[in-house]
């Protein structure tokens, strides 16, 4: 049996992350002994190799690790944050055919929410952003019912009980009242399952519209609803100096310079 690399990946995930199967079928695809590395059949899952250094083969032919892929979608509302929909709705995988990797988001934006959505091949990136620890800055705008005074400010800053955790108290402040309306700027440190909607259910302003205008200081300036770009070398450079991640801006860069805005424009819903 091939030794394990210290500090290496996965066996499937390496499958996974060239684009040969799903995490699943890879696994499969091991247990079957369809895959070798360094010419020996490896049948055991959780097996490490780096793929740098090491060959490895699926069914008789080379893999060749997929390039890193770092990108920020428009999100448009009514469409799926997700990889599939068993409803048959559109998803935001759909909205990012062209971009030659597989592909996962970073986090979620619920169905109805628009906005900045990162999507990555690159796990270590992609864990690294998502981890609440860490602290990514998500800013949204939305539009409540209700004019929300000073009290209610404190409302929407005040801590809420999701999933048996409290939450971190949120940044708000208001932009502009427009009727019976007010638009606020939201600032998040953390991703809770419907967070921002639920501030605003507790403070008694039910979001009317809502949108995240940043993640991690990415946003979409420039995209339409449903357009997507490579992020930038300074782009790159900025979450790693915050993150860590992703290991080799240069690589990752290389695709990614003077990249040009791909997708359709969606029409909103």
């Amino acid at each position: 049996m091939t030794a394990e690399r210290k500090g290496g990946i996965r066996l499937q995930r390496v499958l996974a992350q060239a684009g040969v199967a799903s995490r699943r079928r890879a696994e499969e695809l091991i247990v079957e002994g369809r895959v070798k590395v360094d010419g020996r059949v490896v049948t055991e899952l959780g097996v490490k190799v780096d793929p740098r250094h090491q060959r490895v083969e699926v069914a008789g032919r080379r893999l060749a690790p997929e390039a890193r892929v770092y990108v920020v979608l428009h999100k448009p509302r009514a469409v799926m944050c997700t990889l599939r929909d068993p409803e048959g709705r559109r998803t935001v995988i759909d909205l990012v055919r062209g971009v030659g990797a597989r592909v996962v988001p970073i986090g979620r934006l619920d169905y109805q929410t628009s906005g900045v959505l990162l999507l990555t091949n690159d796990g270590d990136f992609a864990s690294a952003l998502a981890h609440p620890a860490k602290g990514a800055t998500k800013v949204y705008v939305a539009k409540v019912r209700g004019v929300v005074d000073d009290a209610g400010l404190e409302r929407f800053r005040a801590r809420l009980t999701i999933d048996g955790r409290e939450t971190r108290p949120a940044t708000v402040r208001r932009l502009r009242v427009e009727g019976d309306k007010t638009w606020l700027e939201v600032t998040l440190t953390e991703g809770r399952n419907r967070q921002v909607r639920r501030l605003a259910d507790a403070a008694g302003h039910p979001v009317l519209r809502l949108a995240r205008v940043s993640y991690a200081g990415i946003e979409v300036e420039g995209l339409r609803p449903g357009q997507w770009r490579a992020l930038s070398r300074e782009e790159l450079v900025a979450i790693k100096k915050q993150f860590g991640v992703p290991r080799s801006v240069g690589q990752a860069a290389r695709g990614a310079v003077a990249a040009p805005v791909r997708g359709r424009r969606v029409k909103r819903g």
